[in-house]
């Protein structure tokens, strides 16, 4: 009764009328009613489906294809590349810790220190000794940087004191002023310096450095600390394997002796910046041309374009669909279609196509630029490239999901999804009061909640069964209070979260796959919009759906199709 209320015209009064007015009613909407259910069924149709309803080849189908590929390929590429930028900076990074912080030891980072003023100098001046030394010492090609800072100097060795710093620990008084003051030392290598031609040179003695800067005396009452920044240049040949141009490095590098404590542990450690730019008069026998890289980069944009010109189109055919088919139930119907119905018309795997493409643009645009050494930011290009080819992976599985068999993970995943982030929520508020009791209670304790980003990704850890007894154990002892608070704590939290939260976690989506698996064994349940479909018993081979397709809308041509409304039967 309910299905056959629903397909019973109504006249423009929004009055039902008797059999022989439904029946001339339904005698004028037939014809185009059936033209609507076959565009539906259609739209809905798989790209084989559409390929035996109207003949069209599934263009938007190999286009993925062959995006997969080409984008796949490209990332390869990049990463090959990528992976040598990423190696030349860390394994220098090593070799100047190891060349300029004296007694230096991998993986030393939090433990490497000093506490005398006399090891202060000793560490500041073995650095700057060093510094002067490389064109004899050092197995790598380095050349130094001139005219650095405001007194043009190469190296300058500054410290930062407070303007007024006093303090009496016998009296238990101090006088401090907060403005802090910096003062710099220049430090210039000699004037004659090496400039490699070619692998072969040798380089003859030079002639000894200016010492001066061993006059350079530190407040240790007042200090905040010291800072020793220098730039070298290098140039990266391991890129010929990739036959590709060898990229010229400017390593920026500071050494700071970190003193803002005043806990007389002053701790040392080395950043080293890098910025990568095109060198000049490049000769490499043989290799080094980059046009097939530009030339496949040009390729992967026209095909990324392309596919984001048809995916738009397919979007926005859809909207329009979707207020066609709203409108005409309105109007012949009286009736409003609900909005996980409406919904179906957005075709989420062609966002995320469009996506996708978006990405793909813009890390290939960055591709290029960096290939033709206009810009070198590494990162952004890989976050751009990574994220589109995980998004273009993904979009196979819109292909799998015209098969049943192969559908079960999409349809659980879409059926558990409202209820794992409305349970994500809940559990989310339990999961911050645990995070900030941890960092407040125990992070002057336990090194592994000094910070709050350090809480969560310790009790994450916890929740999926890592580091259980080494949390437990690197509780320090030195405040029982504290200690059976933590025992305390941990316990709580890890019941909770893995007896409790995690099961019903789990549960949710076993609850999810089981209700879907009873569907596809029973009789699955209908919606409105596809039991509306179902009135369409035109197959794909019946060639019913040709007759179509001249009269199909799209955003590149004009609709001359009459509007249904027109065709509308009124009975006065």
């Amino acid at each position: 009764m309910e299905r056959q209320k629903l397909l019973t015209p109504v006249n423009s009064y929004g009055s039902q009328d008797g059999d022989a007015r439904t029946s001339l009613g339904s005698a004028s909407f037939r014809p185009e009613e059936e033209e609507l259910r076959r565009r539906l069924k259609y739209y809905f149709m798989s790209p084989c489906d559409k390929f035996r309803a109207k003949g069209r080849k599934p263009f938007k189908l190999v286009l993925q294809l062959i995006k997969i590929l080409i984008v796949t390929i490209q990332l390869i590429l990049f990463g090959l590349s990528n992976q040598m930028v990423v190696t030349f900076k860390e394994e220098n990074t090593i070799t100047f810790k190891h060349l300029f912080l004296k007694d230096y030891a991998d993986g030393s980072e939090e433990t490497y220190a000093v506490y005398t003023q006399a090891d202060v100098y000793d560490h500041m001046f073995y650095a700057v000794d060093k510094y002067l030394a490389i064109p004899n010492e050092t197995i790598g090609r380095y050349a130094y940087v001139r005219r650095m800072g405001d007194n043009q100097s190469a190296l300058l060795l500054c410290q930062q004191y407070y303007h007024k710093g006093r303090i009496d620990p016998a009296n238990d008084t101090f006088n401090i002023d907060p403005k802090v003051i910096t003062e710099c030392l220049g430090v210039d290598p000699p004037e004659k310096i090496f400039s490699p031609l070619d692998l072969e040179e040798t380089f003859p003695d030079l002639p000894e450095p200016d010492r001066s800067y061993k006059n350079f005396t530190l407040k240790f009452y007042k200090l905040i600390n010291v800072t020793i920044q220098f730039k070298l240049k290098a140039i990266n040949i391991q890129t010929i394997i990739n036959n590709e141009i060898p990229d010229c490095y400017t390593f920026s590098i500071t050494i700071t002796f970190d003193n803002k404590a005043h806990s007389g542990r002053v701790k040392i450690y080395l950043d080293n910046k890098v910025d990568i730019q095109e060198c000049k008069d490049p000769s490499v026998y043989g290799k080094g041309d980059n046009r097939f890289r530009m030339v496949f980069d040009v390729i992967v944009l026209l095909i990324c374009v392309l596919s984001f010109i048809l995916c738009s189109r397919s979007i926005i055919r859809g909207l329009l669909l979707q207020h066609e088919f709203s409108q005409f139930f309105q109007r012949c119907y009286n009736q409003d279609i609900c909005l996980s119905d409406r919904m179906e018309f957005v075709n989420g795997w062609y966002i995320l196509l469009v996506v996708s493409d978006v990405l793909t643009v813009s890390g290939t645009i960055m591709k290029i630029g960096i290939e033709s050494k206009n810009f070198a930011n590494y990162d952004v290009c890989g976050i751009l490239l990574g994220t589109s080819t995980l998004l273009v992976w993904v979009g196979v599985m819109r292909y799998l999901s015209f098969f049943q068999k192969y559908n079960i993970l999409i349809v659980t995943m879409r059926v558990a999804l409202p209820n794992v982030i409305r349970f994500c929520c809940c559990v989310a508020v339990i999961y911050l009061g645990y995070c900030f009791c941890g960092w407040i209670v125990l992070g002057p304790y336990h090194v592994k909640f000094r910070t709050l980003s350090m809480v969560s990704e310790c009790l994450f850890s916890l929740i999926n069964g890592d580091d259980m007894f080494v949390t437990f154990a690197a509780m320090q002892h030195s405040s029982y209070l504290v200690w059976l608070f933590s025992q305390l704590y941990l316990y709580t939290f890890i019941s909770l979260f893995i007896y409790m939260v995690l099961s019903l976690f789990i549960a949710l989506i076993t609850g999810s796959y089981e209700t879907i698996k009873h569907q596809c064994e029973g009789e699955a349940a209908v919606t409105q919009l596809h039991a509306y479909i179902a009135e369409c018993k035109d197959s794909p081979r019946s060639g019913k759906f040709r007759r179509e397709s001249a009269s199909s809308c799209s955003i590149f041509c004009c609709c001359e199709r009459n509007p249904l409304q027109e065709n509308v039967l009124v009975v006065n």
